[in-house]
């Protein structure tokens, strides 16, 4: 078995390991007596736990707070004198970044037992966000919702039928679709999107199908359409919603026949592409007011797949404002090394109406901006936001996210109980239980 390794933080310079124990407990000791060497340590090896011996000295916390968020991913131990926890500055050290910590003298016993279940959330937590950042890119999230949307991706994936995709606008649409065409039999092929709100209308019919030569005034030379480029690969077709009626016939007819005609020609060219759609607006209900057309709509939606609002993923935030922080860390100031306890509270109690998209605005112009170590709220610009939303028990939490599912399982299968049933996993006498528990009817 390989030994644990744990990064010893010493400034004290004390001889040898502070605890003897642990050497002979199998973990392998890197020591260090300054921030300089504990940096080298970490760029250098591989740790899940930080044991670091504080002091009174203004110098060493600053460079203990340094160490600490280095890596969000390790967790640390503080060892320290029972008279230094009466020091202000330590107690908020030890509050906003450590683990746990343990008075001098140490319980041997009561250190290794810490130590070994630091090292096991530290395996967890390292173990999930790999797991998310290499399954699904920037579609990072362990949440019970994201857990749901990468199996609802695995699931279309493999099918040609057209999908729909719905969510709020900044959940990642387009990243879904991205997913869905890489885990596809035309991975090989290209991927194409058009945003169908941002094409002026009298320009939509050439871009997605193309022009030949002389068509109008200004086609000097035939030109491949959207549709026709993305042939053997996906079309995504983002905010289907605001597609113009008269364009919406000539979709459906490709939908139809699989085959477009260029503008300016008579010749009909049959394209084998796989069409997938994304809209933040309610079809069904455009349908209902004459907005949307009702066989395009139910050509489009064969199979759906619904991108969560970031609200509704229960632990996300913190994995995902950590992942934006690595991703950009070449444009951070230099002095920017993680978020504050504070910080990461704000973010947790926003109700991110702008979604991932709004995260990542706020992220980045935080760590170019901030003059701090540590992103504080007002940062990101939440310092006013913070008591807007009461924060909710975890039955409160788990009630809402089991009455949210029921309502998206009945959405999505057009009220059929029996269907909704079966996309929840339980019985259809369960989930009329369920319906009459929350006060839901069909």
């Amino acid at each position: 078995m390989e030994a644990r390794r744990l990064l010893c933080f010493d400034p004290n310079r004390s001889a040898g390991v502070p605890v003897p124990e642990i050497l002979t407990a199998g973990w392998a000791v890197d020591l260090a007596t300054n921030a300089e060497e504990a940096m080298d340590l970490l760029d250098g090896g591989h740790f899940h736990v930080g044991l670091a011996l504080l002091e009174a000295r203004e110098p060493c916390l600053h460079s203990v707070e340094s160490l600490c968020n280095a890596d969000g991913r390790m967790n640390w131990i503080a060892l320290l004198p029972d008279a230094c926890l009466r020091e202000r500055g330590i107690a908020r050290l030890i509050g906003e970044s450590f683990y746990d910590y343990h008075t001098l003298p140490a319980d041997p016993r009561r250190l290794l037992a810490t130590l070994g279940h630091a090292y096991g959330m530290a395996t967890l937590k390292q173990e999930g966000l790999d797991a998310v950042e290499e399954t699904e890119e920037e579609m990072v999230g362990s949440s019970p919702a994201m857990l749901a949307l990468f199996s609802a991706i695995r699931k279309v994936a493999g099918v040609e039928a057209p999908v729909l995709i719905t969510g709020e606008s900044g959940t990642g649409k387009e990243l879904t679709a991205q997913a869905i065409h890489e885990r596809s039999g035309r991975a090989g092929g290209p991927f194409v999107a058009v945003n169908c709100g941002a094409i002026p209308a009298n320009l939509i019919q050439s871009e997605l199908f193309g022009y030949e030569k002389g068509a109008f005034t200004g086609a000097s030379q035939r030109r491949i359409g959207r549709i026709e480029a993305a042939a053997r690969g996906t079309i995504f077709l983002d905010e289907i919603g605001d597609l113009p009626l008269d364009m919406q016939v000539n979709l459906l007819r490709f939908l139809q026949e699989r085959t477009i005609e260029r503008v300016g020609s008579t010749q009909p060219l049959h394209i084998d592409v796989r069409v997938v759609a994304a809209t933040h607006v309610d079809l069904a209900r455009a349908v209902a007011e004459g907005r949307f057309r009702e066989d395009l709509y139910y050509r489009l939606h064969v199979l759906d797949v619904h991108v969560p609002a970031l609200r509704e993923r229960l632990g996300d935030v913190e994995v995902l404002a950590r992942f934006f922080f690595r991703k950009f860390a070449a444009e951070k100031r230099s002095g920017v090394e993680g978020f504050s306890a504070q910080a990461m509270r704000a973010m947790e109690g926003h109700e991110w109406p702008g979604n991932v998209r709004e995260m990542i605005n706020r992220v980045r112009r935080a760590m170019v901006m901030s003059e701090h170590r540590l992103i504080t709220p007002a940062d990101l610009g939440l310092e006013r936001r913070q008591s807007r939303r009461r924060l909710v028990s975890l039955a409160e939490a788990r009630a809402s996210a089991e009455r949210q599912a029921v309502l998206n399982a009945l959405k999505h299968s057009r009220n059929n109980v029996t269907q909704a049933a079966q996309q929840l996993g339980v019985s259809r006498i369960t989930l009329y239980r369920l319906m009459e528990k929350m006060g839901i009817q069909p």
